[in-house]
This record gives C-alpha cells, sequence and structure tokens, in this order.
C-alpha cells in the first residue's frame, strides 16, 4: 500500500467516501475508514440507501417497530435514511471539530422527485436538516432550475448544501452565485455566516461515457484520440471557474464577514471504462480547496497504486478548453450532452427512489406484526 491518500489530503483534497449502510456505522468500519484511509466526509444518494436497505439484516429491527406503528412507506424511508446519516455524523463529529466545520460532514439528499419543484425542495430541505439535527450535515440539492432558488433559500435560512448533479460550466457557475446569494440572504438576515457550508458536486465520469459514445460514433482517428478527455477538461475549467468567482469583489465582501468558500465537490469519480487507468479522475483532478468523494472500490484503489503528484489542475486551461473546443469541431453538442446528463441524473436517482420505496414496502409488510 501506498500512502497515496495521505499525499491526497496534504495536496489540500479532501477525501468522502461515496457511501453509507448501517453495516458500515455499526461494524466500526466508517470509523476505521477515517482512522486509517483519512476518510474526511461522506455522501449518500437514493442510489446508495436502496442498495443499504435492500441488503443484508441491518434494518430488520427498525423496520418491525415502523411496520408495528403502520407508518407510510415514505415516513419509514425517510426514518431509516436520517437515523443513518444521524450516527454517521456523530461518528464524523471529532473531524468536523478539528477542521472548523470544513470537513466531517455527511450528505443527505432531498427526495428526486422534487428536483423539479422549487417550493418543495425548500420544505424538504428544512424537514431533513430539522430531522437529522446535526450541525455537520449537509442538504443535497439538485442543481437544475428549479433546484438554483432553492439553494439560495436554504443557504439563506443558515442550513449548509451540497449541490448535487452539475454537469456544465454555465451551471455550475450559476450555482456558485446562488451559493454567494443566499449567503447575502443569509447576512442581512443577521446570520452567522462563518457556520454555513457548502460544496457544489460537479460530475466526472458521466461525462465521458457519453461523449466517448458520440467519438465513437463519429469514428475517426481524430475521434478516437480524443477519447478520455472531456471529463477531466471540464472538470478542470469548473475549477477555473471557482478560482475566478471566489476571488472576486462580490465574493471579497462575503469573505470579510468570515464566509465559507463553497468548495468544488468532484463526483462520480469511479472510472466506467476498463481501458482507462482506474484512479483517473482522482489523481488527475488534485487541486487545493477539492474534495473527491470515492466509492470505496476508487478509494482502495488510490491507496493501492494511486500516484499524486502534485496539482493536475491549474496549469492545464488552455489545453482543456482546445479539448472540448475538438469535440465541438465535431459536431459533438457540449450542451446536448450535459442536458442530457441532468435529466438522466434526475431519472436514475427517481427510479432508485422508487425502487427504495418498493423495497421498503415489501419489507414492512414482511415485518408487519400478525394481527391477533
Amino acid at each position: 500500500m501506498t500512502d497515496a491518500l495521505k499525499r491526497l489530503s496534504d495536496e489540500g483534497v479532501a477525501i468522502w467516501l461515496d457511501d453509507l449502510s448501517r453495516q458500515r456505522i455499526t461494524s466500526g468500519n466508517l470509523a476505521e475508514l477515517i482512522d486509517q484511509q483519512h476518510v474526511v466526509g461522506v455522501t449518500t444518494n437514493p442510489s446508495i440507501f436502496q442498495k443499504a436497505i435492500s441488503e443484508g439484516h441491518g434494518y430488520d429491527q427498525q423496520l418491525a417497530d415502523l411496520a408495528a406503528r403502520k407508518v407510510t412507506v415514505d415516513e419509514a424511508i425517510r426514518m431509516i435514511t436520517t437515523a443513518d446519516v444521524r450516527d454517521a455524523a456523530d461518528i464524523l463529529r471529532p473531524v468536523f471539530d478539528a477542521t472548523d466545520g470544513q470537513d466531517g460532514r455527511v450528505s443527505i439528499e432531498v427526495d428526486p422527485r422534487l428536483a423539479h419543484n422549487t417550493a418543495a425542495t425548500i420544505a424538504e430541505a428544512k424537514q431533513l436538516a430539522w430531522l437529522v439535527d446535526r450541525p455537520n450535515t449537509l442538504i443535497k440539492i439538485p442543481a437544475t432550475k428549479a433546484g438554483l432558488p432553492a439553494i439560495t433559500e436554504v443557504i439563506g435560512l443558515g442550513i449548509s448544501v451540497n449541490v448535487t448533479l452539475i454537469f456544465s460550466l454555465e451551471r455550475y457557475r450559476a450555482v456558485m452565485d446562488a451559493y454567494l446569494a443566499g449567503l447575502e440572504k443569509a447576512r442581512e438576515r443577521g446570520l452567522d455566516i462563518s457556520l454555513i457550508h457548502s460544496v457544489a458536486s460537479f460530475f466526472v465520469s458521466r461525462v465521458d461515457s457519453e461523449i466517448d459514445k458520440r467519438l465513437d460514433a463519429v469514428g475517426t482517428e481524430e475521434a478516437k484520440a480524443l477519447k478520455g478527455k472531456a471529463a477531466l477538461a471540464n472538470a478542470r475549467l469548473a475549477y477555473e471557474a471557482y478560482e475566478e468567482v471566489f476571488s472576486s469583489e462580490r465574493w471579497a465582501a462575503l469573505d470579510k464577514a468570515q464566509g465559507n468558500k463553497q468548495r468544488p465537490l468532484w463526483a462520480s469519480t469511479g472510472v466506467k471504462d476498463p481501458a482507462y487507468k482506474d484512479t483517473l479522475y482522482v489523481v488527475d483532478l488534485v487541486a487545493p480547496g477539492t474534495v473527491n468523494t470515492m466509492p470505496e472500490a476508487t478509494m482502495e484503489a488510490t491507496a493501492d497504486h494511486g500516484e499524486v503528484t502534485g496539482d493536475t489542475v491549474r496549469g492545464t486551461y488552455e489545453q482543456s478548453r482546445a479539448e472540448l473546443a475538438a469535440v465541438a469541431k465535431l459536431g459533438i453538442s457540449y450542451d446536448d450532452v450535459v442536458q442530457l446528463l441532468e435529466d438522466e441524473g434526475v431519472e436514475k436517482f427517481e427510479a432508485s427512489w422508487n425502487d427504495l420505496l418498493k423495497s421498503t414496502e415489501a419489507e414492512l409488510e414482511r415485518l408487519a406484526p400478525s394481527e391477533a
């Protein structure tokens, strides 16, 4: 084992685990990852919870209690998922305290069926923050058009947010704008903005999956030479946008009021194409002030053979622009790709949520007490 994960941390990359289950919590596995693998945060999503609840028997006792109370399936899911997030937040609390609230965070997502409903997203975010009731929680809100005003309002209420499903540079700038507007609103309300934190989850591997498919369809040598380059170029240019926004005069005023920068978080960092190195979206996206949330397999691969060679983002902007321009020149529309990926991302999480509803309903029925 190399100590690539430590080197990653030393370069200013916060390592978060993209997974959570009751088994991880009760077995001591999460505490072990924090202690030995430099893990300083956890992200969850509907797919992760669907997998956790449908496998094994870790939830049986709580499900049996919920079945006895005849709660709705929606309420059961919220009771189960917020319990896991609360417990994980408690395990990560020492990290939260040691990093002054920067890390030691656990994310939980608003119901993905609300992705295009601003008012419902705000209401759900407030409810989740109240239910988990831990200062080191991040409420995940998707970066849909309806999500943007919700982000501003929720941040403005003093609730920390993980903005998810960001694919395009234009949308990422809109997300940063929504965050700054939220901090300004919170400051106007007299809230202590030093207590508000946020990350912006910029998705990586799915960009290559979609653009590579279109490059294969073009089929020329020029197209093949561009495979595996678009996702990194896109993410690196996102970091350039981050540097620009958080060195602006608008930011300076919030910085003076002790506001926290909204860190870029690299999401979807598991490599989908076996032709690429399995640490690609980790070692090639090293930059200070970032978060990389990894599935455990990616984390293990990085620990085992990741080569962390310092900053691999700054200084690449011109090359990144040229690579995206070369893709566009082949007739592949960037705007079309990123819109498709956002739509698919929302649909996938909604499908996982519906699967979670079905499997939880089945478990509630299985464990329901027989009527006397």
